[in-house]
C-alpha cells in the first residue's frame, strides 16, 4: 500500500487517482505515527517552500519521512516534494528543507517566463526503474518556478532544458523526486506511477 502525505500543499486528490488509473490503492494520510505501515512513500505538493516545511514539522511528519527513508521504503518527492528533499531553497530568502539530497534549490533565471508551465522534455542522464518503458526524451507536465541543483551530480537522472538545464528527475536507492506532475502527464505519467507502485509491491529497490 502507498500513502500520500497530506500537509496542506496541493491537490492529493489528482494524485490518488493517478496512482488507481495506474492500478494501484493509495491512501492520504495525515498523521504521521501511520505511515509505518505503508511500504512505500509519496511527498506531492504545490506552494512555496517555506509553508511547506513550517506544516511538515508542525505535523510532525519531517521526523516520519525521515524514518521511512531510513527504512529503505520506496519514496517519491513530486514537484515541491521533490524540491524539499534538498538541504535548503532560495525562496523567500533561505529556507531549510529535508536535506536527504546535498543541494539547494533555486529560482528560474531572470528573462524566462515564470512559472514555467506547460509540456517540456526529459533527457536521461542515469538509468532508472522509474522510467522502464518510457523512452528517452518523453514529455511530462510542469508548473514551477524553482529547481532543484544537485550537489552530487550522480543522483540526477534526467535534465530538462528551460533557459538552465536542470534536473527535473533525482534518484537513490530507494528515493526518487520528480518536477514535473505525472498525474497531469497522460499515459506516460501514469506508466511512471505504475513503474513506482511495482517498485513498491516487489521492493525492488534500484541504486538510481
Amino acid at each position: 500500500m502507498i500513502a500520500i502525505i497530506d500537509y496542506g500543499m496541493g491537490n492529493l486528490r489528482s494524485v490518488q487517482k493517478g496512482f488507481f488509473r495506474a492500478g494501484f490503492e493509495a491512501d492520504i494520510i495525515e498523521n504521521p505515527s501511520k505511515l509505518s505501515k505503508y511500504s512505500g512513500i509519496v511527498l506531492p505538493g504545490v506552494g512555496a517552500f517555506a509553508d511547506a516545511m513550517k506544516n511538515l514539522q508542525k505535523t510532525g511528519m519531517v521526523e516520519a519521512i525521515k524514518e521511512s527513508i531510513s527504512q529503505k521504503k520506496p519514496f517519491l518527492g513530486i514537484c515541491l516534494g521533490q524540491q524539499l528533499l534538498f538541504e535548503w531553497s532560495e525562496e523567500w530568502g533561505e529556507s531549510e528543507g529535508l536535506g536527504i539530497f546535498k543541494g539547494a534549490v533555486k529560482r528560474i533565471p531572470e528573462g524566462l517566463k515564470v512559472p514555467h508551465m506547460g509540456w517540456n522534455q526529459v533527457e536521461y542522464k542515469n538509468k532508472s526503474i522509474l522510467f522502464e518503458g518510457i523512452p528517452d526524451k518523453s514529455a511530462f507536465y510542469f508548473v514551477h518556478s524553482y529547481y532543484v541543483d544537485p550537489e552530487d551530480k550522480s543522483v540526477v537522472i534526467a535534465t530538462t532544458e528551460y533557459g538552465v538545464h536542470f534536473a527535473s528527475v533525482v534518484g537513490k536507492y530507494n528515493v526518487f523526486g520528480v518536477q514535473f506532475h505525472p498525474e497531469k502527464s497522460s499515459k506516460l505519467g501514469l506508466k511512471l506511477l505504475q513503474n513506482f507502485g511495482r517498485l513498491v509491491k516487489n521492493d525492488n529497490i534500484s541504486s538510481n
